[in-house]
């Protein structure tokens, strides 16, 4: 059950930087756009870089970009909730994956929390969350939430999570975000003269 109280639908956006479809990197942001959804009243939308690939891949200032690519962008940026999922390649995200966020205003994912995945070969990449993840939304001074997750080739099959080990570590995930999520959402009441000792 949801501790999530909101007078609104919340946007959650899911980002994947999976550059080929089908594509395990959105089949993992789709399950926990799944997840979270269960828990809280949401309009979901999942991004995929491999569609706008060919808008975006030319491009070097946003105003070049397309309209369509734009108003992707925009809606990062007017999400409530992000997650982001990305293959592993050459030990960190995909380039076309920084090379869309490059294209997000820096100030625009302040305090948003950000559930953070990735996907690999085998295990040997999981560190890719902590070493690559964290820090690009560390400079967009986003909330990134504790738990990370990370799913292996043999975690899938047809492109559909099947490890119950993984199954339960995404439920964890976000069962661990929902208490920031509440409070990320929550207003800022506090005047400045309570906030003051005598």
């Amino acid at each position: 059950m949801s501790t999530i109280k909101t007078t609104r639908t919340l946007r959650i956006v899911a980002v994947s930087g999976g550059l080929q479809r089908p594509s395990k990197s959105a089949a993992l942001a789709e399950h926990l756009l799944d997840l979270i959804a269960d828990e809280i009243p949401c309009q979901q939308r999942l991004i995929e870089i491999g569609e706008i690939a060919p808008q975006l891949a030319g491009a070097v200032l946003r105003s070049h970009l397309p309209t369509a690519v734009q108003q992707t962008l925009a809606a990062v940026e007017q999400a409530d909730v992000l997650v982001v999922a990305t293959p592993v390649f050459r030990g960190a995200y995909t380039g076309l994956f920084k090379h869309f966020f490059d294209f997000i205003d820096q100030s625009a994912l302040i305090d948003k929390p950000v559930l953070l995945a990735a996907t690999g070969g085998s295990e040997r990449h999981a560190l890719v969350i902590d070493h690559q993840l964290r820090p690009l939304f560390s400079f967009f001074q986003a909330r990134t939430l504790p738990l990370g997750v990370y799913a292996t080739d043999k975690d899938f099959v047809n492109y559909r999570l099947e490890d119950d080990a993984l199954i339960a570590r995404a439920y964890l995930a976000v069962q661990r975000a929902l208490p920031l999520i509440d409070l990320s959402l929550q207003p800022c009441t506090a005047s400045s003269e309570s906030l003051v000792e005598a």
